[in-house]
């Protein structure tokens, strides 16, 4: 059996399996701070974007939180989602993931080369030269302090670590480095106090603390370790020795590394603070724990095949948690059920054990403890004893037994007693528990040491229990409180409370706890003695969450009997706060209280309108006798009575008329309306103001008609103007308005009357204008302004004009309105008014506010127009600039003849649109004259064209130069166009002097799209003599006008201008077609090369142009029949035109079309004319590639030697896709571009040659293209070469096997991947091939191949070989190294002839996953290897369900084979186990057996087995169905089996055990009947109890056995007269003790008996009749005395 190790192992997760890419699992992107969470940045491919990936290691079920972050370092907080990030290696970044907030950020001056978090709060970071701390959480630092510098033994090391002690005085940096062949390690122990560094060579490093034996402060440790060339070593050393400590001696303990691990070396230590043990993982994954106090090598052992990269103390500072490279997540620590065993193992360390166990409470050094406390304890060695006792683990020895041992131990002179160095020992440990804390504080307080218990207290040394408090109490109440709250006594507690006056404690107290004692009673107590704190108390009774714990009705009793009416109110105010139906009758009662005794605070408590179920009618009775008319108004409901009440309140001295409107709300339409009419009819003075308010309040639900009539009703227009003044500017009732004016008029109120008559919409004017004029005010002032506001100025003129008050006619022009001064003339006009009047009257009005075209047109309807002139000229004169006024003397002077152009033209101030329609009847001269100065086109061309005024149009039309204009007269659509053209050609045109008017009047012909009028035009003004006929712009337009509608006439028009633009004219015309015109254009002015070009693109005759060229002989002619040669594929034509024109500027052209068509020899010709003038590459390329295409080879090397720029790697590429091999190499060599001179070389069978310089070029695809050459020809030497180039790249690996394979070669691939393996950079793919291979070709060899590589091939892809080739051994192999336990199970099952092996069998099974196939392979065995199987079963026990495997057994009648595993299991107590077993036992009839059986196992049906057991032959198995019989109380049962087969023994027994008197009365007859006197005496001596004594002595007198007899009753009544005396005793010492109890009660405090405080009556009166009871329940204990 495998032995138990003394670790707990577990893999926590496995990252792949949650996504995390495996190329992202390592040191440099994995890392883990703390047990909480593992931060990988993860990157699959090279267009995947980065990812930071948490995995939450405490909901490893929850999928891992993905961000997409970019950076080069995360390392997360130890317990909150806190990230740190690190960008750039400068930059730094702290978020809070769950707030999603930025905490802090920083950029450091230098790179950071390593952080870590080593707090709660801070991160260390380390740069290349220095450390430094930051606080995360603490606002004042923003950035990183210097915390030290780093040393120069660190330089050139990779930082692997940084550790910080508990308290922040010491730190260590750690890092690694290759040197000599070895990773060296270095640290820099630093320590803050001090300020300096020491340089230290390790490889790992922790600070830990541990607890000396008698030292009263841990002591402080620094641990670390290290492998140097000659060994390696731990080291554990004190640091900050305090004075009080024993001094700890430094350890240095060999490091142990097994031989298959030499080049192993330390890569993390952890410390637990918990068993103060170091824990130590190495680079080839064996974990190592030393104890820290002894440096005691403790247990080592492999944990992982991987390298552990990062760890950390998980958070119970018990174990440790690290990942390796293969992603899994682990956990190490030490198992507490096993550790102490283990070491115990080794007597050598039965020392470490003991001490281990006693530190951390370890299970298994109990024995030992236990031996060694009795030894020291007999033999006198009691302080040692005392110690072990002290320390023992768990405090199994810390027992009453063992404190009375020491109790009884005998002082010795001079020394503290040992009970006393006992107890020491336990509070220099930690806390007491129960026993020992009363032990102990008897005597301390027998002592009036009080001081000792509280510092005990305070260091909570004490164990608080409730006999302690009882204790307590008489010494120190408050201190006995502080003990019953920490021991849970609410009893107690809640009666220290009282004693000690803190009653606003209890009730929080009691509801934390749920105690629940008599609360009216302790409320009875607190308010004879504090009323405050009472009505505080019962306040937080009836609020309580849970609902009221006491009946409110006797609370109030409770303060009503004291005569208490504020608390009661202050109570009950609180207490019915919710409002509640059922609580009226209390508010009644509360309210009645307060008006009788205090009516201002009942006053208080309905204003604030709290309660609504009380009783209304009474207390409106009671507001109404309390002189609170108000409130008892709020309660009546009867109207009488509201009316009674209502008409005298606004004499009441705290009348509020406010309050009165708000009543009113609440009364109904008919009952206010009658309230009102009885106030204005009890005493109209008195009640008046507060009738105004509540009309003007609810004017709209009593209505405005309603109310006017009820003021009306008693004459009062003062009510009535209040009123309605108070809802006139809201209302829009007409009626309303109309008697507010009158009110106002009857009141004398004419401002008001003014203010509406101006302000008001809702009024009807005609009847307020009568109402007006009706009461002949003083002033007109509201009548003119509704006449005016409504228009009716004509009546109101009529009447002032009646009236002869003309000085309010002047008023209302002059500051009323003077707009409304046209209509006043046109009144007074209208009645005949003298006009000295009127004039008289326009003098006085101000002319800038006057609207003179209305007051022009009211005249002008009367004819009168005359009368305003003085009026407009006075206007003029005193520089009012009005338009109107110009428009109406424009008129007057055109009506009046009165030189009417000369006004016209000079003014520019009058409408000239408003004139000229003036004038277009009377005469359309004048209309043209003011249309044509206001612009006015529409309206000139239109009179123009009625009055057949085509000239001056025309005329008009070229000055005005507007675009939109001409196009308007052009159109279509105007009948007068021909008309209008004929003048604009014969007469406008010829006369104009200015080009720009000409031209916008021939952009407007072009426009409207008339090419014959426009040529005529262009003819007109350009070929004959004018001023425009040298016009550029205008020759351009003739000629682009002919090109577009006639032809014909352009080559006459080229010939007779010379002042066009040629070049525009030529492109016009090679536009629309007429190339011969364009090419006369262009000889014309002698572009010759634009000719060529017209020729060439144009015309397309390249013959014409070459003759064009030669007459010429222009260099750029020549070029551009070049290009047309050249387009037309004319290529020697073209190469001797451009060497003419000796023009290589065509030269890419030239070279494409050229190679295309395979005129090498003349593009020779051509480049070299080209490299004349130029020097280019591509011109260089293509003459090297053109000596290639006509293997000029020499010409070729000796142009690569003459000074060029070729580009020859491009070129050779040329070549080499083309073919020409030679000419590649030679372009190749040039340059010394081994890759493609290899690549070429194969192409010409120079293999040697091509291995060479591919071993130059060193590129992948070189080695690729040669090895595949080299295997064609079978050259397997060279292409072996070029393979170990290509197999250490994974990538091309697959593809070279699969060459290797498709051409037959296994040998050689084996041979290659063997000669591979060797080399440095040999990764898995090239172990996992050669696996693979020799899988397929030399199966033999595989198993050799995986024992010595198992751990660098990729076991998934090698198992499937295996399988394809049938290599069951070697698949059961790999199954067990990748841990697929199942499928390595089933392998063995299914290929049992070739892979199964028993022992291996059994290692593998009980590590499989799936329980299934543990009863697979038990089949197996079964069919297979039945001898065996109980073996199997011994290791399968712990893991298989019993139950189902004898199940599975019984089905095959196969139960004999397992009863050694059925033993086995039996103490499990199964009902088919022991069913199976006992089935088997009687078959094998193994009595003995069968009866341990069924009396240590009771699962199986008893009653079934027994009956089976009954009718056996052998009377042993009757004898146990007997005894299950009894077992199961079937007592008639058992002793009739018993008696069958004469067991009387049995049978008594079983009487006896029955405990039941008539059986064991029924078989002591049957003795007595068959004559065993034996037995009867035995009866008597075991049924003792059960036998009556007058059943036996009746028996006895019978049948003579008296004799026998004699010794029962002997014992019988001495028994009989010994409990006669006890209970005499009992009964004196129970009345001693009632006797004792009542003085007590009498004398007792405060709390005890029937005086306890809750239930007295003050000054010791007792309690009114009313709260004698509490409320249905009995009153409940509180755990002190009686309370």
């Amino acid at each position: 059996m495998a032995e138990t190790l003394p670790i707990k192992f577990t893999e926590l997760l496995q990252l792949t399996s949650v996504g995390v890419d495996p190329a992202s699992i390592s040191f440099n992107t994995c890392t883990l701070e703390s047990d909480s969470f593992i931060c990988i940045r993860e990157k699959k491919n090279e267009a995947a974007a980065p990812e930071v990936v948490i995995v939450d290691l405490n909901n490893i079920n929850a999928a891992p939180i993905r961000r997409p972050i970019k950076a080069d370092s995360a390392i997360m907080h130890w317990t909150k989602q806190i990230i740190a990030l690190k960008a750039q290696s400068r930059t730094l970044q702290i978020f809070d993931l769950s707030a999603k907030q930025k905490l802090k950020s920083a950029t450091m001056n230098e790179d950071v080369v390593f952080w870590k978090w080593f707090s709660e709060t801070s991160i260390g970071l380390v740069t290349e030269t220095t450390v430094y701390h930051w606080d995360v959480f603490d606002p004042n630092q923003q950035s990183p302090i210097e915390v030290f510098k780093r040393n120069p033994n660190l330089s050139g090391c990779q930082i692997i670590n940084y550790r910080v002690s508990e308290d922040g005085k010491w730190m260590v940096c750690i890092g690694i480095s290759q040197q000599q062949g070895r990773v060296v390690g270095a640290m820099q122990l630093f320590s803050r106090d001090r300020g300096i560094s020491q340089s230290i060579e390790g490889h790992a490093a922790a600070f830990g603390s541990l607890r000396l034996e008698g030292a009263p402060a841990d002591t402080k440790v620094f641990t670390f370790v290290v492998r140097t060339a000659t060994g390696a070593k731990l080291h554990v050393v004190e640091v900050d020795h305090q004075a009080s400590n024993p001094t700890f001696i430094k350890k240095a303990i060999d490091f142990y590394f097994p031989p298959e691990a030499a080049q192993d070396f330390p890569v993390a230590m952890q410390v637990s603070q918990k068993y103060s043990i170091a824990y130590v993982m190495t680079k080839y994954g064996f974990i190592h724990l030393y104890d820290l106090e002894t440096g005691a090598h403790m247990f080592m052992n492999r944990i992982s095949s991987e390298t552990i990269f990062v760890t950390t103390i998980d958070s119970q500072s018990a174990g440790i948690v690290g990942v390796n490279r293969k992603g899994q997540v682990l956990s190490v620590s030490i198992d507490e059920t096993t550790i102490i065993p283990y070491l115990l193992k080794n007597p050598a360390n039965s020392g470490l054990a003991v001490k281990l166990a006693s530190r951390a409470g370890l299970p298994g050094a109990d024995n030992l403890y236990a031996n060694q406390f009795e030894q020291l304890l007999n033999s006198g060695q009691c302080a040692e004893a005392a110690k072990i006792a002290a320390n023992s683990p768990r405090g199994f020895l810390r027992t009453p037994q063992t404190i009375e041992r020491f109790k009884n131990v005998p002082p010795q002179q001079g020394q503290l007693s040992i009970i006393l160095q006992y107890f020491g020992m336990l509070l220099d440990k930690g806390s007491l528990n129960k026993h020992e804390t009363l032990e102990l504080v008897r005597p301390v307080l027998a002592q009036n040491r009080k001081h000792l218990l509280e510092k005990w207290m305070t260091e909570e040394k004490l164990d608080c229990s409730e006999e302690l408090g009882d204790i307590v109490r008489t010494h120190d109440l408050t201190l006995a409180l502080q003990i019953y709250l920490k021991a849970d006594a609410p009893g107690k507690v809640v009666a220290a409370l009282a004693e000690t006056g803190q009653f606003d404690k209890i009730l929080p107290y009691a509801t934390k706890v749920g105690y629940q004692p008599d609360f009216v009673q302790l409320l009875q107590h607190i308010v004879r003695i504090n009323p405050e704190k009472g009505a505080e108390f019962a306040t937080q009774l009836a609020n309580h969450e849970g609902g009221s714990l006491v009946d409110i009705e006797r609370v109030v009793d409770v303060f009503q009997s004291q005569g208490l009416v504020q608390p009661a109110t202050a109570f009950l105010l609180d207490a019915l706060k919710e409002n509640r139906p059922e609580q009226g009758a209390l508010q009644t009662r509360l309210l009645e209280m307060n008006l009788i005794k205090a009516p201002q605070v009942a006053d208080a408590i309905l204003s604030n309108e709290m309660f609504s179920h009380y009783d209304r009618p009474r207390i409106a009775q009671l507001c109404e006798q309390a002189g609170l008319f108000q409130r008892a108004l709020e309660h009546y409901e009867d109207p009488e009575l509201i009316k009674r009440v209502i008409v005298n309140i606004a004499a009441t001295p705290n009348y509020s008329q406010d309050w009165l409107v708000q009543f009113f709300g609440k009364l109904s339409l008919d009952q206010s309306l009658d309230c009102l009419d009885a106030m204005l009819r009890s005493n109209i003075r008195q009640n008046l103001a507060a009738v105004v308010a509540i009309a003007t309040k609810y004017s709209d639900l009593l209505g405005s008609v309603r109310l006017i009539d009820l003021f009306e009703k008693y004459k009062t227009a003062e009510g009535l103007f209040y009123y309605l003044g108070s809802i006139v500017n809201l209302s829009e009732d007409q009626d309303v308005n109309f008697k507010y004016i009158e009110a106002a008029i009857k009141m004398q109120q004419f401002t008001e009357v003014e203010r509406i008559c101006r302000d008001s919409n809702f009024y009807n004017p005609e009847k307020v204008k009568n109402l007006l004029k009706e009461s002949k005010l003083t002033q007109q002032l509201p009548l003119i302004i509704v006449c005016d506001r409504f228009n009716m100025v004509h009546d109101l003129v009529l009447y002032l004009y009646q009236n002869q008050q003309f000085q309010s006619i002047e008023t209302y022009c002059q500051k009323v309105n003077p707009g409304k001064t046209p209509a006043v003339i046109g009144g007074l006009l209208d009645v005949d008014c003298e006009e000295n009047i009127i004039r008289s009257l326009l003098t006085t009005v101000n002319p800038t506010s006057v609207p003179i075209d209305e007051l022009v047109a009211e005249v002008e309807s009367r004819n009168r127009l005359k009368i305003l002139l003085p009026f407009l000229e006075a206007t003029l004169a005193s520089g009012n600039q009005q338009q109107a006024v110009y428009n109406a003397l424009a008129k007057i002077y055109i009506d009046s003849n009165s030189n009417p152009e000369k006004f016209l033209k000079e003014n520019d101030q009058y409408d000239t649109l408003i004139v000229g329609k003036y004038c277009e009847k009377r005469d359309p001269n004048l209309a043209f004259i003011a249309y044509s100065k206001g612009s006015n086109d529409l309206e000139l061309v239109a009179i123009t064209n009625e009055n057949s005024m085509f000239k001056a149009q025309a005329r008009y039309l070229l000055e005005r130069g507007d675009a939109e204009l001409w196009a308007f007269v052009l159109s279509g659509n105007n009948m007068s166009r021909r008309s209008l053209v004929d003048q604009v050609i014969s007469t406008a045109v010829p006369e104009s002097t200015e080009p720009e008017r000409v031209s916008v009047a021939v952009a407007a012909f072009l426009a409207a799209d008339m090419p014959g009028e426009l040529i005529e035009l262009l003819e007109k003004i350009v070929l004959e003599p004018s001023a425009f006929s040298d016009n550029e712009s205008l020759q351009n337009l003739l000629l682009l006008t002919a090109c577009q509608t006639d032809k014909g006439k352009v080559m006459d028009y080229i010939h007779k201008l010379d002042g066009y633009n040629a070049q525009d004219v030529a492109n016009i015309a090679l536009e629309v077609g007429l190339h011969e015109e364009a090419l006369e254009v262009y000889k014309k002015i002698g572009d010759h090369a634009s000719a060529a070009n017209v020729l060439v693109e144009h015309i397309v005759s390249i013959d014409r142009a070459q003759d064009h060229a030669e007459s010429v002989d222009l260099p750029e002619v020549w070029s551009r029949v070049a290009k047309a040669q050249l387009d037309g594929l004319r290529v020697p034509d073209a190469i001797e035109s451009y060497v003419k024109a000796n023009d290589a500027s065509n030269y890419d052209e030239v070279i494409e079309t050229a190679t295309r068509a395979g005129r090498d020899t003349e593009l020779i010709k051509f480049l070299r004319m080209a490299r004349k003038t130029l020097r280019e590459p591509a011109i260089d390329n293509a003459l090297a590639f053109a000596f290639a295409r006509t293997e000029q080879l020499n010409e070729l090397e000796d142009f690569l030697k003459a000074i060029n720029v070729v580009a020859a790697n491009e070129v050779g590429d040329k070549c080499y896709e083309e073919g020409f091999h030679q000419a590649a190499k030679i372009l190749f060599t040039s340059i010394s571009n081994w890759a493609k001179l290899a690549t070429t070389l194969v192409h010409l069978e120079e293999y040697q040659a091509a291995v060479e310089c591919a071993r130059k070029a060193n590129n992948i695809k070189v080695w690729k293209q040669v090895n595949v050459a080299c295997v064609q020809k079978k050259e397997f030497r060279l292409a072996q070469i070029c393979g170990l180039n290509l197999v250490i790249d994974a990538e091309e690996l697959q593809d070279l096997v699969k060459q290797y394979e498709r051409d037959g070669y296994f040998d050689e691939l084996i041979a290659l991947l063997e000669q591979g393996l060797g080399l440095e950079r040999a990764h898995m793919g090239m172990f996992t091939e050669l696996g693979i291979a020799l899988s397929k070709y030399h199966p033999e060899r595989t198993m050799e191949h995986l024992k010595l590589f198992w751990g660098r091939i990729n076991i998934p892809k090698v198992i499937r070989a295996c399988e394809d080739a049938n290599l069951w051994p070697e698949l059961v192999f790999l199954y067990c190294h990748y841990d697929e336990w199942d499928n390595a199970a089933l392998a063995m099952m299914e290929r049992s002839i070739s892979a199964w092996e028993h022992h291996s069998f059994k290692d593998i099974i009980v590590k499989v996953a799936n329980l299934e196939i543990y009863y697979r392979a038990l089949n197996f065995y079964l069919q297979q290897q039945p001898t065996l199987l109980t073996d199997l079963l011994q290791a399968l026990t712990p893991r298989i369900d019993v139950n189902r495997v004898v199940k599975m057994f019984e089905k095959s009648d196969n139960i004999p084979l397992i009863k050694p595993f059925l033993l086995n299991v039996q103490p499990q107590n199964k009902r088919t186990v022991n069913i199976a077993i006992n089935d088997l036992l009687i078959e094998e009839e193994d009595y003995k057996t069968l009866r341990d059986s069924v009396e240590n196992y009771d699962n199986y049906d008893p009653v079934e087995l027994a009956q089976r057991l009954e009718k056996h032959d052998l009377v042993f198995f009757r004898q146990i169905a007997a005894s299950i019989y009894r077992k199961n109380k079937r007592w008639g049962k058992s002793i009739a089996l018993s008696k069958q087969d004469k067991l009387f023994k049995d049978a008594i027994e079983t009487a006896a055990i029955s405990a039941k008197s008539d059986v064991v009365e029924e078989l002591l007859r049957y003795f007595v009947d068959i004559g065993s006197r034996e037995c009867y005496v035995g009866m008597l001596y075991s049924c003792y109890d059960l036998i009556a004594i007058h059943v036996v002595m009746e028996i006895s007198w019978r049948h003579g056995l008296t004799d026998f007899t004699m010794p029962f009753m002997i014992n019988s009544f001495a028994q009989q007269a010994s409990i006669i005396a006890s209970l005499q005793k009992d009964n004196e010492e129970r009345k001693e003790r009632e006797k004792s109890q009542q003085v007590e009660e009498e004398s007792g405090p405060i709390l005890g008996g029937n005086r306890l405080m809750i239930t007295a009556a003050p000054g010791g009166r007792s309690s009114p009749a009313n709260f004698g009871q509490t409320n249905g329940f009995a009153p409940q204990a509180t755990g002190y005395g009686n309370f």
